[in-house]
């Protein structure tokens, strides 16, 4: 008897996702991006910069930034920089640097797995990766050297620890209380603030109260005795640098003064940024609008509203500190996905598959005309948008690419039907995309975006003898790459050292970074990244006169 047509269709990947499965596609999304292309502006340089001082110069203990004193909490530093030393018989140190987001990105993916579990059971947990690494503000920053990455896993763990307290208490009290200290050695206090009311009314909702109570007190010394082990440290061998420390921390307790303009910047940024996780969030709320109150849902909801506040008032609206709003929407949105409609769950996997499809067939448009110069007005616009830079055919990057480009296929013509076939759809497609861009257009995207040539440059200009280089208007970025790449420190112009200097670098025009350039010094170089086209985008080199005509007389 010949075989139903059903049983001749080749069979795709089981849904939910699990297992070896579930692994390959996660360790695919995490680790691809980060090596291949430098360091690049704002914090990835930052943190780079001080993972170079800590393997070159040995400053464990008391980071510092291109040999400024920089206080700040060191764990993720110091995992940067045993994979940076690690693999540097492999890789650069800012590629090794790297993987440390990798571990973390990968450690936060388990936790929300393992929280998953415990509030909405197996059968819906494995949506709950999926979310966090389908969130589009989420792919920016596990493939950057980013520490807030530590924070949020942190947190997951510690949202794994709570949801825990009802099932093994002891456990999950120890889980919370190494969360919240290891978060603290990694991110500070602001980050980590907000886990505390959370703690505090899950244990007063739990029973026994007394208990919990006993509990919680218990994971706070645990967390105090982690988070103390450093600054014991510090008190014993550097005290300025633990003064400096909580100064800097304290300040960021104290708030801003535009804590609803930056409630009101998250809320915005998250329309984008924690999609899909946030409208499944939303529809998990008017679903489940009865259930409310159980701890699967008022954990999540409750975690978000004082994070979102919390956040709010100590951090301005940017997107790492956004990080931390995922956890919470991620695991409130996890019924979500199964609770959807047939037709909203046709319609997300529709979408989501057209979507990537069509940002994978762009991705290879670009790639065609940045190589091959067709079609040749796009690659008369990339080049217009990178000059100077030559694509050059990698036989390992197209045949990557194309490999990922043809399990793409498979996988949308042969997933069965199922309600998490739209979520895997969209995180696949989203690993795609970036696979793409990763093998395709990231040496293109790194010419642009490198400090390397111009550090070269700089370099090259600088004279044989001179004492020291004062510097103006340089962020923490550029201070990093130019010490990275060429070794070239700077001291603070307006600072007694600096003002001896006979060479001054400025960010920017004169009038912007140093008002007092003007008669005594002479621009003697001048510079900046391929992409950096205004003059306030560009580095400057002056040479005081006075000392050079009195050196020559």
């Amino acid at each position: 008897m010949p075989d139903h047509p059903e049983n001749l269709r080749i069979r795709g990947i089981p849904l939910p996702p699990s297992g070896l499965t579930l692994a390959v596609l996660l360790v695919l999304y995490i680790f691809t991006g980060l090596v291949g292309h430098d360091p690049w502006k704002n914090d990835d340089a930052v943190t780079i910069g001080l993972v170079h001082d800590i393997v070159t110069n040995g400053n464990w203990l008391t980071p510092s930034l291109a040999g400024r004193p920089y206080p700040d909490a060191p764990l993720y530093y110091w995992m940067a920089a045993l994979g940076g030393h690690a693999f540097s018989w492999l890789l650069p140190t800012h590629e090794g640097a790297r993987l440390a987001s990798g571990v973390c990105t990968l450690l936060a993916l388990a936790f929300m797995l393992l929280a998953a579990r415990e509030l909405h059971g197996r059968e819906q947990a494995p949506a709950a990766p999926l979310l966090l690494a389908g969130s589009i503000g989420f792919l920016f920053h596990a493939h950057e050297a980013q520490p807030m990455l530590a924070a949020l896993t942190a947190h997951a763990a510690a949202y794994w620890g709570l949801a825990l307290l009802s099932r093994k208490p002891a456990l999950g009290a120890a889980y919370f209380g190494s969360a919240l200290g290891l978060g603290f050695l990694a991110n500070g206090l602001a980050p980590m603030l907000p886990l505390l009311p959370v703690a505090i009314v899950v244990a007063w909702r739990s029973s026994p109260r007394r208990q919990q109570w006993l509990l919680l007190l218990g994971s706070l010394l645990l967390a105090f005795a982690l988070a103390g082990a450093w600054q014991l440290a510090l008190l014993a061998n550097a005290p300025d640098y633990l003064s400096a420390f909580w100064r800097n921390e304290l300040m960021q307790m104290r708030g801003n003064l535009q804590p609803l303009l930056n409630l009101w910047g998250f809320l915005t940024m998250l329309t984008w940024y924690a999609w899909p996780a946030l409208p499944l969030a939303g529809w998990t709320l008017w679903a489940k609008r009865r259930q409310l109150s159980t701890p699967a849902l008022a954990l999540p909801i409750l975690a978000f509203l004082i994070t979102l506040v919390g956040i709010s008032y100590s951090f301005p609206a940017r997107s790492a500190p956004a990080l931390l709003f995922l956890p919470p929407l991620v695991l409130l949105a996890v019924p979500g996905v199964t609770s959807l409609r047939r037709g909203a769950a046709n319609a997300f996997d529709w979408f989501g598959m057209i979507t990537f499809s069509l940002c994978a067939g762009l991705v290879w448009i670009a790639w065609s005309a940045i190589i091959f110069g067709w079609p040749a007005r796009l690659a008369q616009q990339a080049s217009r948008l990178e000059p100077g830079f030559v694509g050059a055919f990698s036989l390992l990057g197209a045949s990557l690419a194309l490999l990922a480009s043809l399990v793409w296929c498979w996988l949308i013509v042969t997933s069965p039907r199922s309600p998490m076939r739209g979520i895997t759809h969209w995180m696949a497609g989203l690993t795609l995309f970036w696979l793409l861009i990763a093998t395709l257009l990231m040496p293109w995207i790194d010419h642009g975006k490198t400090y390397r040539p111009m550090s070269a440059s700089l370099a090259m200009a600088l004279p044989k003898e001179h004492n020291c280089i004062a510097s103006a208007n340089l962020a923490d970025s550029l201070l990093a790459s130019l010490d990275y790449f060429e070794g070239i420190r700077t001291l603070a112009a307006r600072s007694a050292a600096g003002a001896r200097c006979d060479l001054l670098l400025i960010h920017g025009l004169p009038k912007d970074g140093w008002p007092t350039v003007s008669d005594g010094w002479r621009k003697i170089w001048e510079g900046g990244r391929p992409s950096d086209r205004r003059d306030s985008e560009k580095l400057r080199l002056y040479r005081r006169e006075r000392l050079e005509a009195a050196s020559a007389g």
